[in-house]
C-alpha cells in the first residue's frame, strides 16, 4: 500500500554551475506504508533524497589560506605591477583562492519507522536502585539502496586545471555506515532531548513490539555496515531510539534524524560577515502530534504528521508551533 504524503521540494538552481539537468523522475515523491516480516503492523518508509546541489559548495573565498600565506601576494618589489609577467592575474594562486568550489560525494539512507510510543520501564540509577520512568521510544529500520551522487568531469578533460564538472553521476558501494543522532524537540517549550542508550529498555521494547530482528542502539548501529540492496523488501538493519524525562505536557513535537546523509550547508552570518562560517547538517524532520496531558500518558496516542483543523485560526496556530506555512508530515532540513 502506498500513501502519498509529501513531495520534497528542493531548489537546484545552482546546477547551472554543474552544467547538468535533473529529471523529476529521479526525485523520490512518495512515502510508503508497508508491512514487514520482522514485526506485526506496518512501518512508514521515508525514501532517500540526495540532491545534485548538495555535491558542491561555493564559489567561496579561502580566507584562512590567504591570510596565513601572505607570500602568495604578487606585490612589490618582486612584482612592481602586482601581476605575473606572462599569465593573467586571475591565474595566480591568490586570485584562484578567492573563487573556489568545493566538491564532494553525497549519500542518503532510506529510513522506516514504527509509531512513536511510550512505556514505563525500571531504569537503573547510579546508586544501584531502580527508578520507574516513562520512556519514549521508536523502532526503526535503515536500508542503503546505493545511488550516491558525485560530480563528474567531462570525458574530454585531460588536464586537471581544465577539468569541467559538467554532470552528476550515480555511484554505489557494497556497504555504508550509519551514525545516528536523533533529537526530540518540543516546539512549545523549545526543549530538546537527545536519544539515550538505555540497555534496560531494549528487551522490554523488543518483546512489546514483537520484533524478531535484532535491535541495535545508536552506538551499536555505528559498528554495522549497512549492505546495499535495491530490493524493496530487503531486511535492512533495525534499531531502537529511546528518550527519558520528556515533558508530560508535550503536544507538538518533531524528531530530527541526523546521520542519514552526509550533506551539509555552509552558512555565513549576515550580522557579522567577517565571522567564520558555520556548517549545518542535513537532517530528516519527522513531525508528530500528541493530543493529551500528564494523566494516563501511555494512553495518549502519538500521531505522525500535523493535524488538520477546519478553523483557519486553529490551523495557523498549529503550523506556527512547527515553524511551517503548510502541513508537512516530514521534510529534509539543515540545522
Amino acid at each position: 500500500m502506498i500513501i502519498r504524503l509529501w513531495k520534497p521540494l528542493l531548489l537546484t538552481t545552482a546546477l547551472s554551475l554543474l552544467g547538468t539537468s535533473w529529471s523529476p523522475a529521479d526525485d523520490p515523491e512518495e512515502v510508503r506504508v508497508e508491512q514487514t516480516r520482522f514485526a506485526p503492523g506496518t512501518v512508514t518508509v521515508i525514501p532517500p533524497a540526495p540532491q545534485p546541489d548538495e555535491t558542491f559548495t561555493g564559489p567561496i573565498s579561502l580566507r584562512d589560506l590567504i591570510e596565513a600565506h601572505p607570500e602568495i601576494e604578487w606585490s612589490a618589489p618582486d612584482f612592481p605591477d602586482g601581476k605575473p609577467f606572462f599569465d593573467a592575474r586571475t591565474r595566480t594562486l591568490r586570485e584562484m583562492a578567492q573563487q573556489v568550489i568545493l566538491r564532494r560525494e553525497v549519500y542518503c539512507f532510506e529510513f522506516a519507522f514504527k509509531p512513536l510510543r511510550q512505556m514505563y520501564i525500571d531504569i537503573p540509577q547510579s546508586n544501584g536502585s531502580l527508578q520507574r520512568k516513562l520512556i519514549w521510544y521508536m523502532v526503526y529500520r535503515v536500508r542503503y539502496a546505493g545511488g550516491d551522487l558525485r560530480p563528474s568531469t567531462a570525458a574530454d578533460s585531460t588536464k586537471a586545471v581544465d577539468r569541467l564538472y559538467s554532470r552528476v553521476e550515480k555511484v554505489s558501494y557494497e556497504t555504508r555506515r550509519f551514525f545516528p543522532m536523533v533529537v526530540l524537540v518540543d516546539h512549545e517549550t523549545k526543549a530538546q532531548y537527545v536519544d539515550r542508550i538505555l540497555p534496560a529498555a531494549l528487551d522490554r521494547i523488543q518483546v512489546r513490539e514483537k520484533i524478531t530482528a535484532k535491535l541495535h542502539n545508536s552506538v551499536e548501529m555505528t559498528q554495522i555496515p549497512i549492505p546495499r540492496s535495491a530490493d524493496p523488501s530487503a531486511d535492512g538493519v533495525w534499531g531502537v531510539l529511546t528518550w527519558e524525562d520528556v515533558e508530560p505536557q508535550t503536544d507538538f513535537l518533531s524528531l530530527y534524524v541526523y546521520g542519514l546523509s552526509n550533506a551539509f550547508q555552509r552558512v555565513t552570518s549576515e550580522e557579522n560577515p567577517s565571522a567564520k562560517p558555520v556548517l549545518i547538517r542535513k537532517a530528516l524532520q519527522l513531525n508528530f502530534y500528541r493530543p493529551g496531558d500528564s494523566i494516563g500518558e501511555t494512553d495518549d496516542r502519538i500521531r505522525f504528521g500535523i493535524p488538520a483543523f477546519e478553523s483557519e485560526e486553529e490551523q495557523a496556530y498549529v503550523l506556527k508551533q512547527y515553524g511551517l506555512e503548510k502541513r508537512l508530515d516530514y521534510q529534509w532540513v539543515y540545522r
